[in-house]
């Protein structure tokens, strides 16, 4: 045999082995496929449409198509979250300016509003009565003569967690037609009461935190989607009173408590540095770009007062602060910040981001700290405590809620709750002298009755005109607590706003149940006119960083069985994120693993149910017993950084189970 014919055989042999290899190879590797469950078949979860997909879909019914002046199209709660209000449809040949109005049950609670001139009219109907037939009139005027069509809408009963009102004292001469709007702290919805303690608005979605009027007329609320416990919400929307979204603003750290709309219109919001490795919260403020939601700027208070300062009762090192509201004053370009933990309102330079000074008792604070306080002068002048919704006035003067929590920073002179009470409280300071004088008060003479240990407002309505709100009174067995409810487990709620001017109170409005904040507003803002304007989204969420990303084959999964079942898991994808939610062991391993292709990413959720000293909403509360042994949770996993279809797993304890779902992002 030549050396050739040898090289042949032997390249021949060789290639032989070769394929044997790869079949024993390839089949080696369906028999692993296989045993670790990656020929399961993985359904696609269905995406949940957002509050913006959904209303377009909507909206696509709001057509004058084959209606009349005489015979309009009437949809009531065209938006499905508004119950009490309706949207009027119809058209004209020729172009009228209507008027709408909604008959109140006397002559200061009917709610009327003229539209612009047009052909095509769309006109938003608010302020019904709830479990009612409403009567409303549209009209317009036409060559002198004015031409009216009564229509009657029948509304549903409210549901069950709507505060009920109970009216004190309302001097009707000095009242109008206006509207007193609540946001929840308890488990009640958004709602707002006539000068009768009637409902005439609310929102069926859960919503919290402010609830201002934007000078294009619209109001910002929280949105529905929580990011973190306790209240930390992706974002808000910008939303007439149909419930119509206008925009959406997701946030990466998430919002809180307060904004403020800025003389250019760009939104300064309290968020939260989630990713920042000293584990705060409630301490991080930023400007939103109010067309794109994209972030301008950002203020870290962290860096700029001392985080050990010696705080309250309420001081942890994570909640070292508690901003609670914002308020931006144009005419020094500051920034001025209530931080509740702190008992302290800060007023910041707008462009440096640096410290200005501080409203608060100065005791137990830094040397360095000092050249920021006031001197008290005058007589009667208090400090505040623990304070909420900190403004500044068109006198200049600084107006907040003095909670008057213990009304002191040495523990051995703290005053109980049944001792205490909170304030409406006005501040004149002089920043180059460094003094503070109290020029207004209203609340100490109210005693304990008005104590509210945690949230409330006051807003500035004229000259000698505001609106005071002790939004967080709290009894046990008709003891005054000096903690919110969902701590203390109290079993009386009340919320009481007086409205005061020229001294006097001309309306006060009683609540039983707890509310953040309190406005007063019209129904209608000036100029109103609906039209059909697209939603926007703006703006977008944090990526969820995971903990290691690894290459490889994922092995040693289990398909679902009872044990898994115990654990009650639900999985759904929204369109920015995927929900996981389940019952599971406090502290117990739990990680979700998305693999696609070879690449496998781990993400790991705590199982905790921590209690929060300043519970200030619990609208969006998981609801765990602190001593329960498994508790209830939901993590998200955000679509930001993620592309494609991944399969989805769940690693509980030292158990990786295969959902038999996947999510595409």
């Amino acid at each position: 045999m030549s050396t050739t014919q040898r090289i042949k055989n032997i390249f021949k042999i060789l290639s032989n082995i070769f394929f044997i290899l790869i079949f024993i190879a390839f089949f080696a590797i369906i028999i692993y496929m296989a045993a670790t469950g990656l020929f399961r078949g993985h359904e696609a979860l269905e995406e949940e449409q957002s509050l913006i997909t959904t209303q377009a879909n909507y909206e696509k019914e709001f057509k004058t198509d084959g209606t009349s002046f005489d015979s309009p199209k009437v949809i009531l709660n065209p938006y499905k979250n508004s119950p009490l209000t309706a949207l009027v449809i119809f058209h004209s040949d020729k172009e009228i300016a209507p008027t709408i109005k909604v008959e109140g049950k006397d002559d200061k609670t009917s709610i009327a509003h003229s539209f612009k001139s047009g052909t095509d009219h769309l006109l938003p109907v608010y302020g019904l009565y709830a479990d009612y037939d409403n009567k409303i009139t549209i009209s317009y005027e036409d060559s002198g003569e004015t031409k009216s069509k009564e229509i009657s809408i029948k509304t549903d009963p409210l549901p069950e967690n709507i505060a009920k009102a109970e009216i004190t004292t309302a001097n009707k001469e000095q009242l109008d037609n206006s509207l007193y709007f609540f946001s929840p702290s308890s488990n009640s919805l958004a709602a707002a009461y006539d000068i009768n303690g009637e409902v005439r608005w609310y929102l069926a979605q859960k919503t919290s935190w402010d609830n201002k009027r934007l000078r294009n007329g619209h109001i910002l609320i929280s949105t529905e989607r929580v990011i973190n416990t306790p209240y930390y919400m992706s974002g808000m929307y910008e939303i007439d009173l149909l419930g119509k979204i206008y925009k959406e603003y997701s946030i990466p750290g998430g919002y809180h408590h307060d904004y403020f709309e800025m003389p250019n219109g760009n939104l300064l919001v309290a968020s939260d540095d989630f990713d920042s490795t000293n584990n705060t919260v409630e301490d991080y403020i930023v400007e939103i770009d109010r067309e794109s939601g994209e972030i301008v700027k950002e203020f870290d208070l962290k860096k700029l007062i001392p985080t050990d300062n010696t705080g309250n009762e309420n001081y942890s090192t994570a909640d070292w602060f508690h901003n609670n509201s914002i308020w931006y004053y144009e005419a020094t370009n500051s920034v001025l910040l209530s931080g509740r933990h702190a008992d302290a309102v800060l007023s910041l330079d707008y462009e440096s981001a640096t410290l200005n000074w501080i409203i608060g008792d100065p005791t137990g604070w830094p040397e360095s700290m000092q050249k920021y306080f006031f001197t008290p002068v005058g007589e009667g002048f208090e400090w505040q405590w623990s304070q909420h919704a900190a403004m500044v006035t068109p006198e200049g003067y600084i107006f907040l809620f003095d909670n008057g929590n213990n009304k002191s920073k040495n523990k051995e002179n703290y005053i109980s709750a049944e001792n205490s009470y909170s304030r409406g409280v006005m501040y004149k300071i002089d920043t180059e002298n460094k003094t503070i004088e109290q020029v207004y008060q209203y609340g100490k003479e109210r005693g304990n009755d008005f104590y509210s240990p945690y949230i409330s407002d006051v807003d500035y309505l004229e000259t000698n005109h505001y609106l005071i709100s002790s939004g967080g009174i709290v009894k046990k067995d008709g003891v005054p607590q000096n903690q919110p409810s969902s701590v203390t487990g109290a079993n009386e709620l009340l919320s009481d706003t007086v409205e005061i001017k020229d001294g006097e109170v001309i309306f006060e409005i009683k609540l039983n149940s707890n509310t953040y904040r309190a406005e007063k507003l019209s129904a209608y803002y000036e100029g109103e006119n609906f039209e059909l304007i697209e939603g926007k989204k703006l703006g977008h969420l944090a990526k969820s960083e995971p903990i290691s990303i690894e290459t490889g084959l994922l092995s040693g999964t289990k398909s679902i069985d009872n044990e898994y079942k115990k654990h009650n898991i639900e999985l759904s994808k929204e369109e920015d994120r995927l929900v996981i939610s389940g019952s599971f062991v406090k502290n117990s391993n739990l990680r979700a693993i998305l693999t696609k292709g070879f690449e496998k990413r781990y993400y790991r959720f705590k199982v905790t149910n921590e209690m929060h000293a300043a519970m200030c909403i619990s609208v969006f509360d998981e609801g765990a017993d602190e001593n329960a042994e498994s508790i209830d949770i939901t993590r998200y996993i955000n679509a930001e950084g993620l592309d494609g279809t991944y399969n989805v797993y769940l690693e509980i304890g030292d158990t990786i189970y295969d959902t038999g779902k996947s999510v595409k992002f």
